[in-house]
């Protein structure tokens, strides 16, 4: 059979000839390293982290200086008989300075610990910055993906119209073996095009929707108005570049990969933990510091008394007193001895919670790395046959189509699946991306720097 015209139009581009897509006007568009730095930078709990370390510091000079002496003054045995200050030997005004020191070294452990406790907060704002580049990479690829899907389905829409176009044509004037369940197949599938078209803008808009939570401009000198919300969601775009996200630690995909005791080793360093190291030693200093409370408190005072002359105009001495105050720590049972028993119960909590956390991550560490095991060899299944095959069938079922060998719903069926298969290809490969992105940040150092390695990704077609 002579293939027609509109069929030769179906066929050029079934079988590859590029289509023309919706051109976008240049908008700039978001990189993930510069959504990344966005986010940290614009972060208010970072700024928060910062004050509360300088607030903590502040507070340990403070926890190790000695209270403020008192002072009293008095007018002392004053005669009511008279109210006269010199009739009685005993009258007198009275200044007095007294001072209390606190028990042991009890002002220097505390001041020590409350320093440990504030060296802390660096740790954990390196492991919020962590966690931001891993939640912010995962939201922007999410964006990512929304966006490409949608790139896949107009371009096959406008295939999917000419074939619809082509079938109600070849149904209108008897041409080859289309039927009129043929053109209404292909307008179902045009309207499911629709529908898919819609459920993906709706995930582009919840994804950039998430991913501009992090994005607002916070300026920490102007904390009435600190945010810019003037941004909206439905203005961000992403680059259509896939980046490759490089593995802070490559040998961890490599046939022999790190055991379990060695992966431990390496998450000890990790600042979440170390932070939890920080705490375990301040517990300490408090154990320290509740032992303080066996060992008694001390305190010196001084008076003055000043002294009238007597009636028969005779000077009266001065009189000045000094003494010294402390207190017995008799009985300990319910008060020191409770104490320090609490101390010592928070500091072995503190270590089981940091034993918790290294399971915990290690665990996580663990499935990721077998997450990206799989999606690697899906990757390489799609790459290798699925996506080649799925083209060749469509370019079969159309060419027999075209002869008179095929059924018009045999060809949609193939064009739905090889464009099920590009969609499910170009999930595996961010899921890929997003799941590299988890993984870096159980390799987060205290001194780590954070950075996405961007290169152009092609993707096979």
């Amino acid at each position: 059979m002579k293939i027609t015209k509109p069929l030769r139009l179906i066929y050029a581009l079934a079988i590859g000839v590029s289509l023309s897509i919706t051109h976008v006007k240049a908008e700039t568009k978001l990189a993930l390293r510069d959504a990344i730095s966005q986010a940290i930078a614009n972060d208010p709990w970072l700024y928060g982290s910062k004050l509360k370390q300088s607030a903590l510091e502040n507070t340990s000079v403070a926890a190790g200086t000695l209270p403020d002496p008192k002072v009293s003054i008095g007018l002392l045995n004053m005669p009511v008989d008279s109210w006269d200050i010199g009739q009685e030997g005993m009258t007198q005004f009275k200044l007095g300075v007294s001072q209390m020191f606190p028990r042991g070294d009890s002002l220097a452990i505390k001041s020590a610990q409350l320093k440990t406790e504030s060296t802390q907060f660096p740790l954990l704002r390196e492991d919020r910055k962590a966690k931001l580049t891993s939640i912010v990479s995962g939201l922007w690829l999410d964006v990512y993906l929304a966006q490409s899907t949608l790139e896949l389905i107009k371009k096959d829409w406008t295939l999917f119209e000419q074939m619809a176009d082509v079938a109600k044509v070849s149904y209108a004037n008897a041409v080859g073996k289309t039927k009129q369940q043929d053109v209404i197949r292909a307008q179902l599938e045009i309207t499911q095009l629709e529908d898919r078209y819609s459920v993906e803008q709706q995930k582009l808009e919840s994804a950039r929707a998430r991913l501009s939570q992090w994005l607002h401009r916070f300026d920490a000198d102007n904390l009435a108005s600190a945010f810019d919300y003037d941004m909206q969601p439905s203005q961000l775009l992403v680059e259509n570049h896939l980046p490759e996200i490089q593995l802070f630690n490559p040998q961890l995909l490599q046939d022999s990969p790190l055991s379990r005791n060695k992966l431990a080793r390496i998450l000890a360093k990790h600042p979440a933990i170390l932070a939890i190291g920080v705490k375990q030693k301040a517990a300490e200093q408090g154990e320290a510091l509740a032992k303080q409370q066996y060992k008694p408190q001390w305190g010196v005072n001084a008076s003055y008394g000043l002294r009238d002359s007597a009636p028969n105009g005779s000077s009266r001495a001065d009189l000045f007193s000094v003494g010294i105050t402390f207190d017995v720590p008799l009985f300990t049972d319910n008060r020191q001895d409770k104490q320090v028993a609490a101390s010592v119960a928070q500091t072995e909590s503190i270590k089981t919670d940091k034993l918790l956390l290294t399971k915990t991550m290690l665990s996580s560490l663990e499935k990721e790395l077998l997450h990206v095991k799989r999606l690697s060899e899906r990757q390489a299944r799609y790459q290798q046959q699925i996506l080649t095959q799925t083209q060749d069938q469509a370019e079969a079922a159309l060419i027999a189509y075209t002869n008179d060998d095929g059924d018009f719903a045999e060809v949609v069926r193939a064009r739905v699946a090889q464009l099920n298969a590009n969609i499910a290809a170009l999930k595996i490969d961010v899921d890929v991306q997003k799941a590299l992105a988890r993984i870096n940040y159980f390799f987060a150092k205290s001194d780590a720097s954070y950075h996405i390695a961007h290169t152009a990704k092609q993707r096979t077609e």
